[in-house]
């Protein structure tokens, strides 16, 4: 890639004939795919694919600013034949748009990449600044999803059709200026993608807006993932506290742009898990899971049996939850637990896991429960100490409260009240944003990301708790990865046997970053290691875990691949300084193909560690991004050709 582009349209133009990341699904000569020019020879395949391996491309720095100010790559993937044989092919990065172009919507007009709608599917208007009222649209597309399904057609599509999940976490600001986050309802968009099957290259056809008035809109979807049963399974994250929230402005806000009402929205209806079915005309539907917990949703991962979901929780005084569906491919029925660590976790220890059944439910009598109660119809949850033995001191997002259960309604606090409920079962609540979560199947290793080690982390802090066994000796804002070691035959807390065979039994950390005082470019994490964690998706093919970042560490986050044999850790791709990568989807195989989808959100969200490159990097990121205001959604290519193997 021209490190000394500054122009988007110039970065489009070079990468538009870019041909996709060259792995196919098997040796056979079907699966292989010409070069650039789509010529074919008739010499016998190459011998059978063995590994890849990806060079680090060094930290774009302010000698090229135009790299820091846009996603570039400079890293080579090696592809290693049976026969000792190598292929090296440059990598680049392909958007499909960047959100606030208008693009096709499949019938002859055009619709808003991220474009925010309410209730009633009518745009939200931004009327900040009177005389440019248009209409909101995200800086921050988050979790996606590439799905095939087989048969589809699609008008327009020239090749096969396949399609791309995406959601819009949040909007960050008006043109005002003033802060939006959480303020307006989640998109969530079905792209229609023509797949060329000569070159395998994606382009956009259609862009379907996915209705949610049927599952009350959506609340800050985060990170996402593909279910077995080829759906996507979203998150909404930072569950609106339901004792607060008729006087939180923002949770205010957002009712009224949802529905036209400030007090309309029902803090129980968000928190939870909403699952997108893609239908082979490109257009989606949505429906919303309540019995998985109402926690801080970020990225579940669904095993192998198509029961077991591991979650992450994307807080403070956070755990790790679990959920077995009483049947395969269905999430609308089943058990919850949470986690307790019977040793200590630290940064070098094994530590075992008991898990604590919190209950069973169904979706429908959960959301039932939700309609009609309030939270002080589940508990009591006092901010000052009652001094009564009565009810038990805990902590909520670093604040200490103090709970006490109404009689009967452990069912509703175990699924309205996640987060109380488990601290008063006994779960090791003390994890500090652990958001992605993925799974390596061969050695049925499940991994959480962890994007601080702080605070409740901490021995000794002043929200840690020693009975929850998490005690790190030291707070690590760069984070780390953990690793999870699955089995069969566990039990719960009651002897009770739990049915599946993909349960976590202990956990250990896998990866961690380095904090440094700050470096020349204002890093404060070490550049060449892991920095905040947050996305996290593993390839079975590649042996790879992909890494995305959203540090306020490294004055650019990036997104690396770490072999987990090799336990090399490459930096693949760079994102715009001060944006966050996600969107993160490692695909091992569509018809014949393999994809790593890449976005990032909110370029240009300058703090105090930008402040050595802000002003040469403001005025690029402007042009290159809608003035801050839009973000790109995308995914790694190959360059500047394809190869068979």
């Amino acid at each position: 890639m021209n490190e000394t582009l500054t122009s988007r349209r110039r970065l489009l133009q070079l990468l538009g004939g870019a041909p996709l990341l060259p792995l196919a699904s098997s040796v056979s000569a079907a699966g292989l795919l010409a070069a650039c020019g789509g010529s074919d020879d008739a010499a016998a395949p190459p011998a059978a694919f063995r590994s890849v391996s990806f060079s680090s491309m060094a930290a774009p720095g302010l000698a090229a600013p135009a790299a820091m100010a846009t996603t570039s790559t400079t890293a080579v993937m090696s592809i290693l034949y049976d026969d000792d044989s190598r292929k090296d092919v440059a990598l680049a990065y392909q958007p499909f748009f960047v959100t606030g172009d208008l693009v096709s919507d499949g019938q002859g007009g055009q619709i808003l990449a991220g474009g925010y709608y309410d209730i009633r599917n009518q745009p939200i208007i931004d009327a900040s600044v009177p005389g440019q009222e248009r209409p909101f649209f995200s800086d921050a597309p988050d979790g996606s999803s590439l799905i095939h399904i087989e048969g589809a057609k699609v008008d327009g599509v020239k090749g096969k059709p396949v399609f791309l999940v995406v959601q819009f976490e949040y909007n960050s600001r008006d043109q005002a200026g003033q802060s939006t986050y959480g303020m307006l309802p989640s998109p969530i968009a079905v792209l229609t993608l023509d797949q060329d099957q000569a070159t395998g290259q994606l382009s956009l056809v259609k862009y379907h807006n996915v209705d949610m008035s049927g599952v009350h809109g959506l609340w800050i979807t985060c990170g996402a993932s593909l279910s077995p049963w080829n759906t996507h399974l979203s998150s909404e994250e930072y569950e609106p506290d339901a004792f607060t929230a008729s006087a939180s402005a923002q949770f205010k806000a957002f009712s009224q742009n949802v529905f036209g009402d400030e007090t309309a929205a029902n803090p129980y209806h968000y928190g939870h898990l909403p699952e997108i079915t893609v239908h082979p005309d490109g257009t989606g539907s949505a429906r919303k899971h309540y019995c998985l917990g109402r926690i801080s949703h970020e990225l579940i991962h669904v095993m192998p049996d198509e029961r077991t979901a591991l979650m992450g929780d994307d807080y403070t005084n956070g755990g790790l939850f679990m959920f077995v569906a009483d049947e395969a491919r269905d999430l609308s029925v089943g058990n919850l637990y949470v986690a307790r660590y019977t040793e200590t976790l630290t940064d070098t220890s094994t530590a075992a896991i008991q898990w604590i059944h919190l209950g069973h439910a169904t979706s429908a009598e959960i959301e039932a429960l939700a309609d009609s109660l309030k939270p002080t119809d589940i508990m009591e949850s006092l901010t000052a100490d009652p001094e009564e033995e009565s009810y038990t001191k805990v902590f909520l997002d670093g604040k200490a409260a103090w709970l006490r259960l109404k009689p009967g309604m452990e069912k509703a606090a175990a699924f309205l009240e996640t987060h109380r409920y488990a601290n008063l079962a006994g779960g090791s609540m003390a994890f500090t944003k652990m958001e992605g979560t993925t799974l390596n199947i061969q050695d049925k290793v499940a991994y959480s990301a962890l994007a601080n080690i702080q605070a409740s982390m901490i021995e000794g802090d002043a929200v840690w708790n020693a009975k929850h066994n998490v005690a790190f000796p030291k707070t690590l804002k760069a984070g780390g990865v953990l690793a999870h070691h699955l089995g069969g035959g566990a039990t719960d807390d009651q002897g009770a046997a739990i049915d599946s065979e993909w349960v976590p039994t202990s956990s250990r950390m896998e990866l961690m970053g380095e904090d440094i005082a700050a470096d020349a470019l204002g890093n404060t994490a070490h550049p060449d290691r892991i920095a905040s964690p947050d996305n996290l998706k593993f390839s079975e093919k590649m042996r790879t875990l992909f890494i995305g970042e959203d540090s306020g560490s490294h004055v650019n986050n990036f997104l690396w691949a770490y072999n987990v044999d090799t336990r090399a850790l490459s930096r693949i791709l760079s994102t715009p300084a001060g944006a966050e990568s996600t969107g993160l989807h490692a695909v091992d195989e569509v018809n014949g193909w393999t994809y790593v989808m890449s976005n990032f959100q909110h370029p240009g969200d300058w703090s105090s560690l930008h402040a050595k490159v802000k002003d040469v990097l403001d005025p690029l990121i402007d042009a290159n991004y809608k003035g801050k205001f839009g973000a790109a959604v995308g995914y790694l290519t190959g360059a500047p050709q394809a190869v068979r193997l």
